[in-house]
């Protein structure tokens, strides 16, 4: 016979069931970025999901088999209660109460109620099958002898089947023991629904592991595409693809790696193109000289003394185109030095004015032959600085031949020398075509042109800019399109207490006329 029990039912999120046999097929992890994110979250995951299997598990048998219990227990409690105030006067009374309890009880068909003899034989049951018979669980012997409400669970020796059986004992009025009061529960119900829970929360941990694999692996794609394609992108780069640009998916890392990849490309390849053009501008201001001088020799060589006129001018155009060749190569050497950071000074200290000076007087008699006048402006004052004079002597060649170059057209140029409190401000003006305000910020890069169509390697600024820094100073230079253009060169002075007559950005600005502003 097997009997059933309704057991207290659970919270209905946890008897809803799922399909036990819901398989989910998991592959190796792959290797690369993505097999290891796997891996490694996955680990994490599926230990967290046993752990809360295990728990469930656990916690609903307890929860069930604690609630049988304490049903029979109420049951039995009751029951010996009843049977002591109504039934326990006399023997022959507790027998009588006992058989009228037993056919009015009302839940035969999910517990089986026994009465127990002292002796522990079965004398009364609502199965007539276990009637007169000893009980095949020790729980009543132990109510009997300990005086206490006692329990057993596990498979019914005689029918293999789950059981949960309690025993209490029970006194007469006159407070003898006259037996015990033992009820019998199945447990297959029960363990039932505690399978039916504990697979339903396997199915659902295993389709959260699903959800979490979904998720991770479109995470690891827009991870991975866009790294891939950045990889991609930087071997097409790294094989001479210049310029090549990625498209910004995200606005996260992502994005940004991928605007510094498109930074790097078009630096890379605005580096390149500069490089084409410094190689095919130098090649060509090489060339020209090269050309002249060679053509020159052979002129000279083949028309022999005959003409001094033709030649001293064959000699003084081999002289400049020589002298220009020289310049040439001392802007590449001092360019490589700067590159390469060997660019060294030879410190000493000296009087800036007479290195300027004498750069005026090197270009004063080029300029008067190309129709040019140059007027020089000295403040009486101390220009006494720490540095290197042959560089600094470079610095104001270099300057005052890019004015007399882009400043032909304004006919003259305008040279000063002041002080303002510590610094030593070195202005070179012409009344040129000026400057485009676009182009002004970048004249002092490396190789950078502009739109000017005049000679030169476009390098002999920025060597002057490094040279000025090295020196702890600052070139800087402002232009108008038409109104010409202004070079200040501001190094540090080593007399800082003589308080010389300042001479502030704006009077030096103040060099432009009025009618081209």
């Amino acid at each position: 016979m097997k009997y059933r029990l309704t057991p207290i039912k659970p919270p209905a999120s946890a008897t809803q069931q799922k399909d036990p046999h819901k398989e989910m097929r998991v592959q190796h992890a792959p290797g690369g970025l993505k097999g290891r994110w796997l891996v490694n979250s996955l680990s994490f995951v599926v230990i967290i999901l046993a752990i809360i299997i295990i728990f469930v598990s656990v916690g609903i048998s307890s929860y069930y088999y604690s609630s049988i219990r304490d049903n029979l227990k109420n049951r039995v409690h009751s029951t010996v209660s009843s049977i002591r105030d109504n039934f326990t006067n006399t023997y022959d009374q507790y027998l009588s109460g006992i058989k009228q309890y037993a056919l009015s009880y009302e839940d035969k068909d999910k517990v089986e109620l026994q009465f127990i003899d002292t002796s522990g034989r079965i004398i009364l049951s609502t199965s007539e099958l276990t009637a007169d018979s000893i009980p095949s669980t020790d729980d009543a012997d132990r109510a009997l002898w300990e005086n206490t409400v006692c329990s057993w669970s596990g498979d019914d020796p005689l029918t293999g089947e789950r059981i949960m059986s309690l025993s209490e004992p029970i006194y007469s009025s006159r407070g003898e023991l006259i037996g015990a009061v033992r009820m019998i529960s199945s447990l297959e119900i029960a363990e039932r629904q505690i399978t039916i829970i504990i697979f339903a929360s396997i199915a659902a941990c295993l389709v959260f592991l699903i959800l979490v694999i979904a998720s991770n692996s479109y995470f690891i794609r827009s991870i991975l595409i866009p790294v891939t394609r950045i990889n991609e992108v930087a071997k097409e780069i790294a094989a001479g693809q210049y310029g090549i640009r990625l498209h910004k998916t995200y606005d996260d890392e992502i994005g940004q790696l991928c605007d510094s990849i498109n930074n790097m490309s078009d630096e890379i390849a605005k580096a390149e193109r500069i490089k084409n053009e410094f190689i095919s501008s130098v090649s060509h201001e090489l060339r020209t000289p090269l050309t002249a001088i060679a053509g020159w020799s052979e002129t000279l060589t083949a028309m022999g003394a005959q003409n001094p006129e033709d030649v001293m001018q064959g000699l003084d155009i081999i002289q400049k185109e020589s002298h220009r060749l020289t310049q040439m190569v001392e802007e590449l050497l001092d360019f490589a030095r700067m590159e390469s950071g060997r660019m060294t000074l030879n410190m000493e200290v000296f009087d800036l004015s007479t290195e300027l000076y004498e750069a005026i007087y090197m270009y004063e008699n080029l300029l008067q032959s190309s129709g040019m006048t140059l007027h020089y402006k000295k403040e009486p004052d101390n220009y006494i600085i720490s540095g290197d004079r042959h560089r600094m002597k470079q610095v104001f060649l270099n300057v005052i031949d890019n004015a007399a170059k882009y400043g032909v057209t304004g006919g003259k140029i305008e040279i000063s020398l002041s002080r303002d409190e510590n610094m030593i401000i070195t202005c070179v003006r012409d009344w040129g075509n000026g400057i485009p305000e676009a182009e002004l910020p970048f004249v002092k890069e490396k190789f950078y042109k502009g739109s000017s169509k005049q000679r030169g390697s476009g390098i002999g600024l920025a060597v002057t800019d490094e040279i000025v820094k090295m020196h702890g100073g600052t070139l800087d230079i402002t232009s108008r399109v038409g109104a010409g253009t202004a070079v200040y060169i501001r190094v540090p002075a080593i007399n800082p207490e003589i308080q010389p007559q300042s001479t502030n950005d704006k009077e030096l600005n103040s060099l432009f006329p009025e009618e081209h502003e």
